[in-house]
């Protein structure tokens, strides 16, 4: 088995995982200057928008966990933004659209991530954003390397956003950056100097707010983004492997990693890594609920089911009986769901704990900017759908179905024991699944758990489990899959988009542990 390196740090002091070393540090450094872990969050946030725009922007949505000492539940802040009073289902379904389209207008909804950082620095936060935007501006204005994904992902974007107005300054000459070439984004900086002064005035309302609602040519108005707002709301969470999960309610698919980790709890499986019965335990529990995600994932104004139902023992117990150790269990087909995003996850040497996820969804997004302001709008309206009266369906002024599912966990006396979340799309919970499995069931510490082959599932069906695993999983382990009923396909190692998953785990007498997933360069552990 191959093997990488893990970025990883132990101690008692703050710490921070994120996708890129540059935002990793700036967490810390806010935090040195006197911040909180909210304010380190925001400060990671920013700098990764900055320097990974493929991935997250403050053109896209955020929901955020916070844990801090003697809270008996977290804090849960919901960003996301809502469909604008130009977005018509009838009007897709009429244009002959079955599903939303991903790269048109209709997909984008007003971006929530500012909205967001305005809440959590409120709330849990002791700087001004003038200081914790300070290192994304800097390395607008001054310049940073482009990492090897970024290249990469450029590269493969040039044919599609290259004529878009803020592309230049993405694309220096005309074309895409070498790994490492430096890139200077001063428009998207000024716009976070001006937020930083203003506050969201700067992005909601003025010649910015203009040019969102030029780009989405008025499917958002500049009525629906000054009237934007995001919700701190209830939790949900359950009692799983000896922890409290907590994670975001619907419009997140957050229930989704926490009721399938209850339910491998509960298969009787063995606690060997190496043993296929867990792995085939573990996908198992996964398809037991990934069928009912499509109908069950809405805005909760319109979801079928109450949220603190979703994770109800009596919902999912009857699912314990059909497992089968020795064979696939069919259940229905589930809905498709599309789905770049960055997560995050910070700790202070207070102890307060932030696990914040950010995402522009498909990579840059609908691959509009607004104008010349180096902000790249998201297309998480493709997570709506057009089928009439559904309860996800699109419409002015709600929430879609959101892939986004950051968690937090805490010990039965109520302190913080993990932050765990990952990027992904709709497979967001599959990573995590196998994460907690490792580190609660088999007991396995954070790096070993980073750099355990993975699998992942595009599509399971009634019939059978179609699998991707990494090329360097063992074949007994790949056999025993085999045997079971499941149809694995290896692809190559440490695939890029199967992560990165990021860590912080607090032992019972405080110290921190972060660690980095290795299938991200730039992924990185930093601490005090």
């Amino acid at each position: 088995m191959t093997d990488r390196p893990v970025s990883s740090v132990t101690g008692p002091g703050s710490v921070a995982v994120t996708p890129h070393h540059l935002a990793s540090q700036a967490a810390i450094d806010v935090i040195a200057r006197g911040g909180t872990a909210a304010d380190g969050a925001i400060a990671a946030n920013a700098v990764l928008g900055m320097v990974l725009p493929t991935t997250c922007g403050i053109g896209g949505d955020l929901f955020a966990v916070v844990h801090s000492p003697g809270m008996t539940r977290p804090d849960v802040l919901n960003a996301s933004g809502r469909g604008g009073s130009g977005l018509d289902a009838a009007a897709l379904r009429a244009a002959g659209h079955t599903e939303m389209p991903l790269y048109q207008p209709a997909s984008v909804t007003v971006p929530g991530c500012v909205d967001g950082w305005m809440a959590l620095s409120q709330r849990h936060g002791r700087l001004p954003l003038t200081e914790t935007l300070a290192p994304a501006i800097a390395l607008g204005f001054d310049g940073f390397a482009a990492s090897p994904e970024l290249s990469s992902s450029l590269e493969r974007l040039h044919g599609v956003i290259g004529q878009q107005q803020s592309a230049p300054a993405l694309y220096p000459g005309g074309a895409p950056p070498a790994p490492d070439a430096i890139l200077y984004r001063p428009a998207l900086a000024s716009v976070l100097a001006r937020i930083a002064r203003d506050g969201r005035d700067a992005l909601y309302s003025g010649d910015v707010a203009a040019a969102i609602v030029d780009a989405t040519e008025g499917v958002l108005t500049a009525s629906d983004l000054e009237s934007n707002r995001p919700d701190w709301v209830e939790p949900i969470g359950t009692d799983v492997f000896g922890l409290t999960g907590w994670t975001v309610p619907p419009n997140s698919q957050g229930y989704l990693t926490l009721a399938t980790a209850w339910l491998l709890e509960r298969y009787g499986v063995p606690d060997d890594p190496e043993d296929p019965a867990f792995h085939h335990a573990v996908i198992e529990a996964y398809r037991a609920v990934a069928w009912e995600l499509g109908t069950l994932v809405a805005d909760p104004a319109h979801a079928p089911l109450p949220s603190h139902k979703l994770l109800s023992p009596e919902r999912l117990a009857p699912r314990i009986g059909r497992f089968d150790p020795d064979s696939v269990t069919p259940w229905p087909d589930p809905s498709p769901n599309p789905g770049g995003t960055a997560f995050l996850c910070v700790i202070d040497t207070g102890g307060m704990g932030v696990s914040l996820i950010q995402s522009n969804f498909h990579g840059i997004g609908v691959r509009l900017s607004a104008g010349k302001t180096g902000i790249w709008l998201h297309n998480r309206g493709a997570g709506f759908c057009v089928e009439q009266g559904h309860p996800n369906e699109a419409g002015p002024g709600k929430r879609p179905l959101h892939t986004l599912s950051p968690t937090l966990w805490t010990r039965p006396d109520g302190s913080l024991a993990m932050l765990l979340g990952t990027r992904g799309g709709h497979q967001q919970p599959q990573y995590l699944l196998q994460i907690i499995a490792l580190l609660r069931h088999a007991g396995i510490d954070p790096n070993a758990a980073q750099r355990f082959p993975r699998w992942e599932m595009d599509h399971h069906s009634t019939d059978g489990s179609r699998v991707s695993v990494e090329s360097r999983m063992p074949e007994h382990l790949v056999s025993g899959l085999v045997a079971r009923g499941h149809v694995p396909t290896r692809v190559g190692d440490w695939p890029v988009g199967w992560g990165p998953v990021s860590i912080i785990t607090v032992d019972d007498r405080g110290s921190r542990h972060g660690a980095a997933d290795p299938r991200v360069s730039t992924a990185h552990a930093a601490s005090d």
